[in-house]
């Protein structure tokens, strides 16, 4: 096995190499406190701080404007033309046949292609950018002139576990790192006791894809999304010895680690191309210290009332994605290098698959959202934040712009909006356009590989040198493709 060796990282990169030792290094003495858990399990975790410390003496390529970034990530495929893409035919013309002309055949995923069907939303324009949003989103529109809008995305797929997969790992297949992974391999986390990728779920299930969507793929496995379910009564599975383990004291605690230690120091020297056992064992050395992080990092009751408000923590609709969304806030504060929040689970209902029914479903699943979402922008921008942070708000792709079964509409790759706020970013900005119905992207159409592309550039990364050896190709999150949407950056 090649040695992973990631190009154009930040001075805060971390990466393996094939083996790993303890050596002398000045940093030692401010973290001897890891010694406390064992010689094994924290002399892995301390080579790989010190060896990120060392690495800061390599400049970045290029000065990063972001630092963090924020994913909202909207599951089952957000309708444009019920929230930010505003066609006046689908008024016009709504109730007639869907006919775009020159022979071109029209068809839908899984059903019949119906009438053209106007939103049944009211639209309007918003700031001084005059942005049309429509009445869904209350929220947002009023914070449009901060934002920079993806008006083409396109999809090659309409199908949700693969567009899902493409748009967060930029293929696909199943089995290749996400983003999240991608930037942890590149930039590691913004501080030592928290992971630098952490995924957060809706409180109703896992996306489209389970776990595989905050996979490392073929990337060392600590690279993989920590998942929190802050709706559990345990958030992070296997934090703390269960209750139940009475036995479990500091000594035996030390003296078991030390052991264990010892055991898998001597089993990875045997294996030095299995990156396996040595995530497993730093992700046991990041555990230790986010025990010490987790409590206060999970804690909302120190936040004021304003700013629950701010996120809709107390009310029964926006409870949920309200609190993840603060709890992203404050993991950015705290050194997470990459959040992402879901909204919305798995399958056909209560996510923004609405095929039944585009008035009632939508209109749920965007009041769970719309203020939450406006109120992490207005909340990093408030705390100054928003300077250094990077808030992306996407999903897999969009809607038909015609009606299925009557009300509801079917998947969409042909268009969809994505739109970024903070650190780099030109706000009150659009790039692309679809044609007149909303059905393809037309003009400056935007891939996931420039969508992917923009984000690592964004943080001071060259997407074309980020690769990791795999299978005798240097895979990259932007595979052979991507272009950095310059449009709306600074």
């Amino acid at each position: 096995m090649v040695s992973p060796t990631p190009v154009n990282c930040s001075s805060t990169a971390t990466n393996f190499s094939t083996s790993t030792s303890i050596v002398k290094h000045p940093t030692l003495q401010r973290r001897e406190f890891l010694g406390h858990l064992g010689s094994g399990l924290s002399g892995i975790a301390l080579a790989s701080l010190m060896q990120r410390e060392t690495m800061g003496a390599t400049p970045p390529p290029f000065a990063p404007k972001a630092k963090r970034v924020i994913q909202l990530f909207m599951n089952g495929g957000a309708s444009q033309c019920d929230l930010f893409d505003y066609k006046p035919q689908l008024i016009a013309r709504h109730g007639q046949k869907f006919d775009p002309g020159a022979g071109v055949r029209v068809e839908a995923s899984i059903s019949t292609p119906g009438a053209l069907m106007k939103s049944p939303f009211q639209w309007a324009q918003h700031g001084q950018s005059g942005r049309w949003v429509s009445s869904a989103l209350p929220h947002l529109a009023k914070h449009v002139d901060e934002m920079a809008f993806l008006m083409a995305m396109q999809s090659v797929s309409n199908v949700h576990g693969p567009a899902s997969y493409l748009q967060t790992s930029g293929f696909l297949p199943p089995g290749y790192p996400s983003a999240g992974a991608w930037i942890s391999y590149a930039l590691g986390s913004l501080a030592d006791n928290v992971p630098a990728f952490v995924a957060l779920p809706d409180a109703k299930g896992l996306p489209y894809n389970g776990r595989s969507a905050f996979t490392a793929g073929f990337l060392p496995a600590n690279h993989q999304g920590t998942v929190i379910n802050t709706s559990a009564p345990q958030p992070i599975t296997h934090l703390r010895p269960p209750a139940s383990a009475t036995q479990i004291t500091p000594t035996s605690r030390r003296e078991g680690l030390k052991l264990l230690g010892e055991m898998n120091t001597a089993h990875a020297a045997q294996r030095p191309g299995d990156s396996q056992l040595r995530a497993r064992m730093e992700s046991y050395e990041l555990a230790a210290r986010f025990q010490l992080a987790a409590p206060e990092l999970l804690d909302l009751s120190g936040e004021t009332a304003a700013t629950k408000k701010l996120y809709g923590v107390d009310e029964p609709q926006t409870s949920d994605f309200g609190k993840r969304c603060l709890m992203a806030r404050r993991m950015a504060e705290r050194g997470v290098r990459f959040v992402q929040v879901w909204s919305g689970q798995g399958g056909g209902s209560d996510n923004w698959d609405n095929h039944g029914n585009i008035a009632s479903e939508l209109s749920v699943a965007a009041g769970r959202m719309d203020r939450p979402a406006a109120g992490i922008l207005t909340d990093l921008k408030e705390r100054g934040l928003l300077d250094d942070t990077l808030l992306v708000w996407t999903t897999e792709f969009g809607r038909m712009p015609f009606s299925q079964g009557g009300t509801g509409r079917d998947h969409n790759g042909g268009t969809f909006v994505s739109w970024f706020a903070g650190a780099g970013v030109k706000p009150g900005t659009a790039h692309g356009q679809s044609d007149e119905w909303s059905w393809k992207a037309a003009e400056e159409v935007t891939t996931s590989y420039d969508f992917h592309a923009t984000i690592l550039h964004l943080l001071g990364i060259d997407h074309e040198e980020l690769t990791f050896r795999h299978g005798g190709i240097d895979r990259r999150l932007t595979d052979v493709h991507g272009n950095i949407v310059k449009s709306i950056l600074m």
